[in-house]
């Protein structure tokens, strides 16, 4: 039976009791988020090296490449998880208000946002990087779920937690979001829900806060194309209706299933015997306040929040085990080469490399110079060979001088002896230098497992438990993807 990750413990906020809700309704939970750093630019350099050179292996917006602003996953020096939005180039062509709109975002902090940590402008390039959230979007567990339907608990708690977050930005002076939907809902290592930011800029600096389908925007926005804080609750009452019925149903439609007291077809029939006919009917009640014509009748963020408190269920329940997703801290089945590194076993992790060869680099960015066969390459060669043998007779000292030696040649760009120096410096107790080398690895290949899992071992070896936990468990799902091809 395969060991399990239990070492490396996760730092995550805790998923306490009520999720931040008393039972008196005081949100003991929200508020700055102290443990954030402040808000920076970054240089594109760094993003490219964060995101494996915008690899398409890291793309996590809905769409793909075909988006017109393409969402990258990446991570920092600091091993800080990121998600990097890259813009049109021709979407922000001013760079100041660019960076004065991002700066005014990047003040915000708050437990229930993604929140924006930095931004970038360099040249034509406009970029926000935002807290990485893994456990996909509100879209994805609605309507393309695949081990079971979001419950009507958990339901009730996005709904809560996307009203406190509007309530934030309201009190913070940000009350307008462009484009609210359930692809704006991301879901946190806890599977809390949390608000994006991005909506709090526009995509570009004359661009519609609308790209969905017009039956679902706001009425006034037809008339006039402006964007005002009843549009938002417009939005959210069109939110409220994917909640209920587990379908994107165009509010007109789904207003004439309520005038008609045609419940049942509206209300998702996965939820049947979840929630009582009061509770549904409150629900319905709130979704079709928001969704008035009139945008003066539709209510604010911070009643919202008081309809949505009373209506909490299951609140001892942490979200992770609603959602059925694995906790940030729970434990996970791991691989020989993933119990290798738990335990880190170096013998074990050596034994394993060495019998793998070079058979990951198929694939890999390999770059050879129109000097390929002069006495330059050869030397290079010569030096790997070295390297080999001394990596396989276990002379991690002379091994890693051999692959430097290699490297520092720049004919061929090489996974493989990146991993392979890493564990070298390991041995040698020089867990920063294997850090760099694991991180470049995956730089060369991103969706390459060994690269996690060599980083895990570093990170424990620098006292970093919370990032090699971290490490470790994409380590483990990148090996399952890779095994599942």
């Amino acid at each position: 039976m395969g060991c399990e990750v239990s070492k490396f413990c996760c730092g995550s906020e805790p998923s306490g009791s009520n999720h931040g809700v008393t039972s008196s309704g005081v949100d003991d939970r929200i508020g700055e988020g102290n443990d954030l750093p402040q808000f920076r630019e970054f240089s594109i350099e760094t993003l490219r090296k964060a995101t494996s050179g915008f690899a398409t292996e890291n793309i996590v917006s809905e769409h793909g490449e075909k988006a017109p602003n393409v969402v990258y996953k990446g991570k920092l020096d600091n091993q800080r998880r990121i998600a990097v939005k890259r813009f049109n180039r021709k979407a922000w062509p001013d760079s100041r208000q660019f960076l004065e709109e991002a700066k005014a975002v990047g003040q915000l902090r708050n437990y229930r946002m993604a929140n924006l940590l930095g931004c970038c402008y360099e040249g034509e390039e406009r970029l926000l990087v935002t807290e990485f959230m893994p456990n996909e979007t509100l879209a994805k567990h609605l309507f393309h779920w695949e081990s079971q339907p979001m419950k009507w608990a958990m339901r009730l708690r996005v709904a809560l937690h996307i009203a406190q977050a509007l309530e934030y930005c309201t009190a913070k002076g940000r009350a307008l979001y462009h484009d609210l939907n359930a692809y704006r809902v991301l879901f946190d290592d806890d599977s809390n829900p949390r608000l994006s930011c991005f909506g709090l800029m526009k995509n570009s600096r004359d661009g519609k806060s609308y790209s969905t389908n017009l039956a679902f925007t706001p009425p006034e926005y037809l008339r006039t194309g402006r964007v005002t804080p009843e549009s938002v609750m417009y939005s959210y009452g069109t939110l409220l209706l994917d909640l209920l019925s587990g379908k994107h149903i165009p509010p007109s439609h789904a207003l004439d299933l309520i005038r008609d007291r045609n419940i049942q077809m509206l209300m998702d029939s996965c939820l049947e015997g979840q929630f009582s006919i009061s509770d549904g009917t409150e629900l319905i009640r709130l979704a079709s306040r928001c969704l008035q014509d009139e945008p003066r009748e539709r209510p604010n963020p911070k009643s919202l929040v008081t309809a949505m408190i009373p209506l909490q269920k299951d609140l001892e329940t942490p979200s992770h085990q609603l959602m059925g997703i694995p906790s940030s801290a729970s434990t996970t089945p791991l691989s020989p080469l993933g119990e290798a590194c738990l335990r880190t076993d170096l013998t074990a992790i050596h034994e394993i490399l060495e019998k793998l060869g070079y058979k990951d680099d198929e694939g890999a960015a390999t770059e050879l110079s129109f000097q390929m066969w002069t006495n330059q390459m050869q030397d290079s060669l010569n030096f790997k060979k070295k390297g080999d043998a001394a990596f396989r007779h276990k002379d991690f000292a002379n091994a890693a001088e051999c692959y430097s030696q290699f490297i520092e040649g720049g004919t061929m760009v090489s996974p493989t002896v990146y991993a392979r120096r890493s564990l070298c410096y390991l041995m040698n107790d020089m867990p920063q230098e294997a850090l760099n080398d694991a991180m470049q690895a995956q730089v060369i290949s991103p969706a390459w497992h060994i690269a996690s899992y060599l980083q895990a071992v570093a990170l424990s070896a620098l006292g970093q438990e919370n990032e090699a936990h971290a490490a470790l468990k994409d380590g483990s799902m990148l090996e399952s993807k890779r095994n599942a091809l």
